[in-house]
């Protein structure tokens, strides 16, 4: 720590190196720092030059001792955020990395693509025609040699899936051959991860495979054998990392798997389990247990997805805790729930704390029942140029609006966000999960304003809120496993960049002062 030197006022009239007295009413007020100056000699043999002279050295003196001292508190600043932050690891442009302890793990980039709208659906045919479920997909290369497959992103589920020919009984076309394991690949029933996934169950020496069956919300299911094959992944820097992973080798489907559009193969399970993607790579070391996803908010544009920690922004982060429980999800608790400056939490609720579930995997979000049917009726009061259109099955609620309507940007000025608002940190800060109107309305191909938000009964949440792909566009979510939390910030989605592990003002100095 540094402790400031006071200036006595001994010091202000005393000269600071023998030489002509320096005057008091001329001496520059000094605190916390001790200043030499030299006299300027003149030219005749190194005598003192005139009085007049003192005051401009002693202020050349003083601007020199300021510069000098800039990169020294520039340094300092900087250890202090290296101390609070865990700093390990910088760059300057073109220069090699300065680096604080050993085996930094890696990260991985992956690009999102939106799934394309069901061809020959109209919306009056399906509940599901504007935004299939599990609307987002990234390639991920399997086997030996390595082949792609295109898999849904799912939040809330650890395990990842590929349909398999095994052979396969209810398989839907993908965009893909079908996934053909060896005998070697595989998964015993005394396999570690056959007991995590089955729950430390005993099975009879005999068996030979370690079979599995997965239930989801929507009440559609897979069922397979567990295979371990390789895994291929590209780091940001071009660099190939194989490694070994454990999966689903699906041959039977059934409910709206069977249902979805033929551009996926299977489901990539991100939950906090030990069976999900981030969890068996951070076990070998290759990630910190560390990923996040940044969604689009034009439906129609990509994303990216990251497996690590290094794309995670170090500042302007809101974080949240979360939850332990018996489910493998990300669960937080949120105190109230407002649309604009309305609360929506009905008077029973009042205080009482509501789950929030992450779930990447579900296309819309689900509101408790009451929660659900007090934000329709606000829609329907502070939209009285709309009308009710029960006709429009698109959603469950749909409004016909008194002017043409062909994009969410038509009408979002009209309405107000929806506001999660969590428990403040150090009882000062607030953290609030804003949902902006284009990410919960939709409109239908009638041209109605649909409400993008669902009734949690439908899927078994009656008291929880469900935030899907339809409120994560234009945000950056880190789902933090090493910490227990999840963050968010704002972001266009477009430019995945390395996290910066100092802010910004200090390493433009640090480059300015070292380079």
């Amino acid at each position: 720590r540094t402790i400031p030197l006071q200036a006595s006022p001994e010091m202000a009239t005393t000269p600071l190196l023998s030489g002509k007295q320096v005057e008091e009413d001329t001496m520059p007020p000094l605190h916390g720092v001790v200043v030499i100056a030299l006299p300027d000699h003149a030219a005749d043999g190194g005598r003192d030059s005139p009085s007049r002279s003192e005051p401009a050295a002693l202020r050349r003196a003083w601007r020199l001792l300021r510069l000098a001292t800039a990169p020294l508190v520039v340094l300092a600043a900087f250890a202090v955020a290296a101390h609070c932050y865990g700093l390990y690891s910088f760059s300057f442009s073109g220069g090699d990395d300065w680096k604080w302890g050993e085996g930094r793990a890696s990260s991985f980039l992956l690009p999102l693509h939106p799934k394309p709208k069901p061809a020959g659906v109209k919306a009056e045919d399906s509940t599901t025609a504007v935004l299939p479920e599990r609307h987002y997909f990234t390639s991920i290369n399997i086997g030996n040699p390595a082949r792609p497959y295109f898999l849904d992103i799912d939040t809330g589920s650890a395990l990842t899936w590929i349909q398999c020919d095994a052979p396969c009984t209810n398989c839907t076309k993908g965009p893909h051959p079908l996934y053909k394991p060896a005998k070697e690949n595989i998964v015993p029933p005394k396999d570690s991860h056959c007991q995590e996934l089955q729950g430390n169950q005993d099975y009879c020496d005999t068996c030979k495979q370690c079979d599995y069956e997965i239930a989801y919300a929507d009440r559609s299911s897979s069922a397979g054998v567990l295979a371990r094959d390789n895994m291929r992944l590209i780091t940001a820097d071009g660099e190939r990392q194989n490694m070994d992973f454990v999966f689903g080798c699906a041959h039977d489907q059934q409910g709206k798997l069977l249902d979805s559009p033929a551009s996926t193969d299977g489901i990539l399970g991100l939950s906090n389990g030990a069976m999900s993607l981030p969890t068996q790579l951070a076990k070998q070391g290759i990630i910190s247990n560390v990923f996040g996803h940044c969604i689009a908010t034009d439906p129609s544009s990509s994303g990216y997805m990251f497996l690590g920690d290094d794309y995670v922004p170090r500042w302007g982060m809101t974080w949240v805790p979360v939850r332990n429980g018996p489910e493998d999800v990300y669960s937080t608790v949120v105190q109230k729930v407002n649309y604009g400056g309305q609360e929506l939490n009905v008077r029973e609720q009042a205080g009482k704390l509501t789950q929030v579930i992450f779930d990447s995997g579900s296309s819309y979000t689900y509101f408790p029942h009451e929660i659900y049917t007090s934000l329709i009726a606000s829609l329907e009061a502070a939209s009285p140029g709309f009308a009710r259109d029960e006709s429009d099955q698109t959603l469950p609620f749909c409004m016909k609006p008194n002017f043409p309507v062909r994009s969410v940007d038509d009408v979002k000025q009209l309405f107000k966000p929806l506001l999660l608002h969590f428990s403040k940190t150090w009882f000062v800060i607030p953290r609030t999960f804003a949902i902006a109107p284009e990410n919960y309305l939709i409109i239908s191909d009638k041209g109605n304003v649909c409400l993008g938000v669902l009734d949690g009964t439908e899927i078994g949440h009656s008291s929880t809120i469900v935030i899907g792909d339809v409120s994560l566009r234009g945000k950056l979510v880190a789902y933090d496993n090493d910490e227990n939390q999840i963050g968010w910030a704002q972001s266009g989605c477009t430019r995945p960049q390395k996290a910066s592990r100092v802010p910004f003002f200090l390493s433009r100095a640090l480059r300015s002062q070292l380079l």
